[in-house]
């Protein structure tokens, strides 16, 4: 094979046109890479309950800190250029969605640097302070080799070092609050309700199971606050109540007619 086919055959090798970027281990090659058998994996961490890692931002955090509520973890390295930025950027913009529609203590979003060598605290904070996030329920962490192998296999993350730096799957997990993977969102830019639903599923189901008032009004709220395309944002749907109010309304008058003719029947054949 002449230089060239040797060098276009290399650079074919090293292209990856795919809508999300799963990875294997180290010592893999990218040609060996298999989308459905990265998808697979991903997929099959759904409902498989994740350990009480520890991280630090300058201050020990461990994942049971936030137990109890729905938790978003999405894996980056700072040393990314295009990927990891993007969706960051997208997933901010996404969670400012939703904190309003849930409220602003509903959830937590952890962003996690897999590069142990390199996402320092010191990193990742600057990563955070160039997207401009300071939202006091995201944490940026760092943590050691050990603790991110350990992790991203329960989270079905995978990822590998190549010329550019990482290949990985490109996904947002989310845990319920008893930290299990309920949810597995892939891409850079998704649709706030890909992310969105799930959460108020977790959020207001979780709190509708409640006998109490405010358990009926979780209930509500999970069925009435929808989605509008044309604002981008969530809103609290009336339309329901009044369907169901003329539908009550509809009941009545057929209750009422039946109820008038029963009595004209039986005061006419009263009379006869």
């Amino acid at each position: 094979m002449s230089t060239v086919g040797r060098l276009v055959s290399l650079l074919g090798g090293l292209v990856i046109s795919l809508a999300i970027y799963p990875a294997f281990s180290h010592d893999q090659r990218e040609a060996e890479f298999d989308e459905q058998a990265a998808l697979n994996v991903s997929q099959a961490a759904v409902g498989q309950p994740v350990s009480n890692h520890q991280f630090s931002d300058g201050h020990i955090v461990q994942l049971d800190d936030f137990r109890g509520q729905p938790i978003l973890i999405n894996l980056i390295y700072t040393s990314c250029y295009h990927t990891c930025p993007t969706l960051t950027n997208h997933l901010a913009s996404t969670v400012r969605i939703a904190l309003d529609a849930l409220g602003a203590d509903s959830f937590s979003v952890l962003t996690i640097g897999f590069d142990a060598t390199h996402d320092t605290p010191e990193r990742m904070q600057q990563f955070a302070e160039d997207r401009g996030i300071k939202l006091p329920n995201w944490k940026f962490l760092s943590t050691d080799h050990r603790t991110i192998d350990a992790l991203s296999q329960e989270l079905g993350f995978r990822y590998f070092a190549s010329p550019k730096g990482f290949d990985h799957t490109i996904q947002t997990t989310i845990l319920d609050g008893d930290g299990r993977v309920f949810r597995q969102v892939y891409g850079s830019s998704f649709d706030s309700p890909q992310l969105v639903e799930p959460l108020k599923e977790l959020v207001f189901g979780a709190r509708a199971n409640s006998t109490s008032v405010s358990g009926w009004v979780n209930g509500v709220r999970l069925f009435c606050t929808v989605y509008d395309p044309s604002s981008g944002r969530y809103r609290f749907d009336y339309s329901l109540f009044v369907a169901i109010g003329v539908g009550l309304v509809s009941l009545g008058a057929v209750a009422a007619f039946i109820v008038r003719g029963w009595r004209d029947h039986k005061s006419f054949g009263s009379t006869t």
